[in-house]
């Protein structure tokens, strides 16, 4: 009898998830942005958000609730109800945090369900022009020819940038000393001073002063050439193995939200990044829109999980 019971709330329930979902959303959604105002994934959420809300028929409410590298508002979206009312913008520190961190309040892989991809930002690697390399190759017989002479910026420990430099470090088999800074904006101001000879930055922060000539691209860390700079090769093409660095951006809700609203989501998602206004609004942003299923979109945090692991312990960093 208990048996019949628990098949008919179970049936009961999926009844229910069903016609919520049909009629999906009746009020406002809440998008946890896990980062301050003003950068680059605040900017990604904001220009999604509008889309959203004209294609779900209900506001889409951004909430920025950045700290602790985004964990704290991933640890939101892990938590809350799994109705579909609690959107997460997230990014490549859902793969870099599993690693960097003694202990998560969560497990991201197990504790979110995946949603969609939205975009990804390629890198592009930057020397001081002061160095006598004009590629890939030359950089490495230079650092080779002259051992402990250079040092490469981060955007601070932990972060995106650091990562990438140590899987530069680890695939070129060079040394580099490795300089933190707090952001992106102080690092740049270093390199093109001279203080720092390299850092792989975002597209946004270095190309005004690529074509400035204050400092100089070897290559995209991007595993295709940005359309942004077609000439620049990526650095596999450069001779570089394996080595694919790109910031991506993903819609996530709670792990157990009905697969009918995630489908409705997923929908709503890509219909809004194939139109022309917003994949306008993204190139002005140095991104590129990218939108999968929420099965690809798992696997492919998955997969980036143990690739930036991997990088983490060659490279010694000690946990948070």
């Amino acid at each position: 009898m208990s048996r019949t019971i628990s098949g008919l709330v179970a049936a009961l329930t999926l009844v229910a998830w069903g016609a919520a979902a049909q009629s999906y959303p009746t009020k406002p959604i809440r998008f946890v942005v896990p980062f301050a105002p003003g950068g680059g994934t605040d900017i990604v959420a904001r220009l999604i958000a509008q889309r959203l809300n004209e294609g779900l028929g209900q506001p889409v409410v951004v909430d920025n609730r950045g700290g602790a590298g985004s964990t704290l508002g991933t640890d939101i979206v892990c938590k809350a109800p799994p109705d579909g009312y609690t959107l997460l913008l997230g990014n490549i520190s859902l793969a870099f945090n599993a690693w960097l961190y003694k202990t998560l309040p969560y497990n991201a892989v197990r504790d979110l369900a995946p949603v969609s991809m939205v975009a990804v930002q390629p890198n592009i690697v930057v020397i001081h022009p002061s160095i006598a390399a004009k590629s890939i190759r030359e950089f490495v017989d230079y650092a080779r020819a002259n051992p402990g002479k250079l040092s490469y910026a981060s955007a601070g420990a932990g972060s995106g940038t650091h990562l990438a430099g140590e899987m530069l470090k680890d695939r070129l088999k060079i040394d580099m000393l490795h300089v933190p800074y707090k952001g992106t904006g102080p690092a740049i101001t270093d390199l093109i001073g001279g203080q720092v000879q390299v850092m792989i930055s975002t597209f946004a922060s270095a190309l005004p002063h690529v074509k400035s000539g204050r400092l100089r691209a070897l290559g995209v860390t991007s595993a295709k050439r940005s359309p942004v700079t077609p000439d620049v090769p990526t650095l596999i093409e450069a001779g570089v193995p394996d080595y694919d660095y790109s910031t991506w951006y993903a819609l996530f809700m709670p792990a157990g939200t009905p697969a009918a609203i995630i489908s409705k989501a997923n929908q709503v998602t890509r219909a809004a990044l194939a139109t022309e206004d917003l994949k306008q609004k993204f190139d002005a942003q140095g991104v590129e829109p990218w939108t999968n299923t929420p099965a690809e979109l798992g696997a492919y945090v998955r997969a980036e999980t143990e690739k930036w692991g991997k990088v983490v312990r060659a490279a010694g960093i000690p946990q948070l």
